[in-house]
């Protein structure tokens, strides 16, 4: 840590913040002054009924919001906020009219095209009218395999628009990932592209499609055209037709909306489920609007016109949260394929041609761009951007450090964590705060989120448990096929009684932000004391010579030893001079117990489709126990190198 800021927002940028525009707003109604963060934050958890209905107010959300804002407001889970209200999803997304962009899209294949507001409603129309004469309506699902581009979006919005609900996949996966996933809700309707580019390669998916339609057992499915050839697919598909040919009849009129209880099922979002089959997590429509406007509006300062890029998948719950963005007239910048192709500038050439406001990826991203050696702070025109934020695994230091030096000074740079079991975030970016080296800045607002030790004390200065004391309207509507809750609840309330217990190893700073030292279940025990992997992450990844790390407990001796694998820059050798030098920057940068009993160079490191590294699947290997779903991960095959290595067997 620093004894200064990496970045403090100017006066006249707080000044004018919607963060303090709603501080006003809300204060009005609450009779007090809430200018102050903190203070506005604690009356959040504090009034959550007040605080909710303000939110519902100030971001003008389209509904009836009725008269009661909570009941039974203090059970985890149990709790009901808006229980007389009805609205629908896809109303409050499509808002917005005119020739202006509601989104860009460009594909790796050098495809770049745009829609308009009204010809984005006029395809949400014709969708809508066709889902409807189809037979799809509440509380149907409807599954899609698609890339992240416009057409996804159209038909997740004229799903949501009947009351069915929402579930989708990157087209990457397997036919077993995708059966274990979507096989699960029973689908009326499964949506697929017809292929897709990555890495600089054509990606076929028609051979897989009937196998999985097979399994799944849609009443249809539909193939929407990226490539070209979604004719050719759908042909060789039982009961397949194109988009073309489903919207055919169909031509666009006034879009009509099921206005539907806030806590009626929107999405369903699945674990990585590299323990197992995944879990099925049902998120609600009232919930989801209700915490992405307050993300959106409040602590990203988005608004009408703004353009919002994530770098995402439709397999990972920054979709859904990228896909909100429509709620408050922002203009969606989607990207489909690798991010280093043809090099690691593109996305930053789509920043500066684009003219994005909020540049939304993951921390190994950035990570990957400072080992690579890139400065588009030099390279690019980057005047458009405000923020930028990093989520998927904790934020190193050095990342830190370098989107300030290497990307753009005056920026936030929000590090955030949450995840798919909420759709959203527990901790993120305060825009009227400073930024400090490697801390997430606080808090949402309405969540009450603490560090908790074994025995369900709060603690300051040591690492502990994440949790949530409170409840919030994002908290899951529940699990699929768990008719009596008792895997959703295992799942958050089994640790402490009505608290949700996150997962996360985390710690409080001096300055009230929070850093996250990785996931709880896989931190590390040597000797009895627990040790966070994302400690030796940052520790070790400082080093030029190591591209990245995953690291994990190893049985040994009736106790666990530190194990650390590393991925080597290009013609880097790991000769004892460079694991002497990796066992010191650990040492000094962490503590002597953080130290690896053993350094073990690897090809590769397993992780998800949407990137984060699988420590518990590498650990299983090492112990000679089967990975359960392989079909989860990006690169199954990586696994193998950590088999039977010989310098874990003695």
């Amino acid at each position: 840590m620093t004894d200064a800021p990496l970045w403090t927002p100017s006066a006249k940028r707080i000044a004018s913040s919607e963060w303090m525009k709603f501080a006003a707003f809300a204060g009005e109604r609450a009779g007090r002054d809430l200018s102050e963060p903190d203070d506005l934050h604690l009356w959040s958890i504090e009034e959550r009924g007040d605080f909710w209905s303000a939110v519902w107010d100030y971001c003008g959300v389209v509904g009836e919001k009725g008269g009661r804002l909570v009941e039974n407001g203090d059970a985890m889970p149990g709790a009901a906020f808006f229980p007389d209200a009805s609205l629908n999803f896809a109303e409050n997304l499509l808002g917005t009219e005119g020739d202006g962009p509601a989104m860009l899209f460009r594909a790796e294949n050098a495809h770049a095209s745009q829609i308009s507001w009204n010809e984005l409603r006029a395809l949400v129309s014709r969708l809508q009218q066709a889902y409807k004469a189809h037979g799809v309506g509440k509380g149907d699902r409807v599954a899609a395999m698609m890339p992240n581009m416009p057409e996804t979006i159209a038909h997740m919005l004229a799903v949501a628009s009947l009351g069915a609900i929402w579930s989708s996949c990157s087209p990457d996966f397997g036919i077993q990932g995708v059966v274990d996933r979507f096989g699960q809700i029973e689908p009326k309707v499964f949506i697929a592209c017809d292929g897709y580019w990555y890495n600089g390669k054509r990606q076929d998916v028609a051979d897989k499609l009937g196998p999985i339609a097979d399994q799944i057992g849609p009443e249809a499915v539909i193939i929407v055209p990226l490539l070209g050839q979604a004719d050719d697919v759908a042909g060789r598909i039982d009961k397949a037709v194109t988009q073309d040919r489903f919207i055919s009849d169909h031509e666009p009129r006034e879009l009509t909306f099921e206005r539907l209880p806030f806590s009626h099922p929107l999405y369903i979002l699945f674990s990585s489920g590299t323990t197992g089959i995944p879990k099925c997590i049902v998120h609600s429509a009232g919930g989801t609007l209700l915490q992405h406007l307050k993300e959106h509006r409040i602590h990203c300062g988005l608004t009408e016109g703004d353009r919002l890029f994530y770098f995402t998948t439709c397999g990972w719950m920054m979709w859904n949260w990228l896909t909100s963005g429509l709620a408050v007239g922002a203009t969606l910048c989607l990207y489909d394929g690798s991010p280093f192709y043809p090099d690691g500038n593109v996305l930053f050439d789509y920043a500066a041609e684009a003219g994005f406001h909020v540049f939304g990826t993951s921390a190994k991203y950035i990570d990957a761009v400072r080992k690579a050696g890139l400065t588009p702070a030099q390279s690019h025109d980057l005047s458009s951007l405000r923020m930028m934020t990093s989520t998927g695994s904790p934020l190193s230091p050095e990342g830190f450090t370098f989107v300030y030096e290497g990307i753009k000074p005056d920026i936030h740079l929000a590090s955030i964590s949450g995840g798919t079991d909420i759709v959203s975030c527990f901790v993120l970016g305060i825009p009227v705060k400073p930024v400090w080296r490697g801390e997430i800045q606080g808090p949402g607002l309405g969540m009450a989120v603490d560090v908790w030790d074994d025995d369900g004390q709060p603690i300051r200065g040591a690492k502990g448990e994440l949790v949530c004391t409170k409840p919030f309207p994002a908290m899951p509507v529940g699990f699929w096929n768990d008719p009596d809750g008792a895997r959703y609840h295992g799942a958050y309330f089994d640790r402490f009684d009505n608290v949700w217990c996150h997962g996360d190893f985390a710690e409080w700073t001096e300055h009230g932000g929070l850093v996250i030292h990785g996931r709880s279940d896989a931190t590390l025990n040597p000797g009895g004391v627990r040790i966070g992997t994302a400690e030796i992450y940052n520790q070790v990844e400082k080093l030029d010579e190591v591209l990245e790390a995953i690291c994990i407990g190893q049985e040994w001796d009736d106790d666990v030893r530190v194990v650390l694998f590393v991925r080597l820059a290009e013609g880097v050798t790991l000769d004892e001079e460079l694991k002497a030098r990796i066992k010191t920057v650990i040492r000094k940068g962490a503590s002597p117990r953080h130290v690896p009993a053993r350094i073990i160079a690897v090809a590769d490191i397993p992780r998800t489709k949407s990137g984060k590294i699988v420590e518990l699947a590498v650990r299983d290997v090492v112990h000679g126990r089967p990975v359960k779903n392989q079909e989860a991960l990006a690169n199954p095959e990586a696994l193998a190198l950590y088999e039977h290595v010989e310098e874990l067997a003695r």
